[in-house]
């Protein structure tokens, strides 16, 4: 599934069972929140925390896609083609920064 479709999945999932949108702050919070669990599992499954037993359990994927979810939300209610914003970002990287990570001493 391509984004344009992935947001429009998302529109019509919050026009059949979500009712509406929360508001733009209420996502903002959401994903903040979305964010804060991936980056738990992270600190703990691959940095140097020890892992909880109640966090084994704990899909990364799920939590990846619980914040695209809410990214994909925002997108929509603020009028955000994110197909097209992602398209113009990776052509901006691929000529920006073509041979930046190539010439950065510290990567290799």
């Amino acid at each position: 599934m391509n984004i344009e479709n992935a947001q429009k999945a998302v529109d019509e999932w919050i026009n059949t069972h979500g009712v509406r949108y929360f508001n733009e702050l209420t996502n903002m919070a959401q994903l903040t929140e979305e964010v804060g669990e991936v980056a738990r599992i992270i600190a703990r499954r691959y940095g140097e925390q020890s892992e909880k037993e109640s966090d084994k359990d704990k899909d990364l994927g799920e939590e990846l896609a619980d914040v695209l979810f809410v990214v994909l939300c925002l997108a929509n209610q603020t009028g955000v083609d994110l197909q097209a914003a992602f398209d113009k970002r990776m052509y901006k990287k691929g000529k920006r920064d073509h041979d930046r990570h190539h010439n950065n001493e510290k990567l290799k």
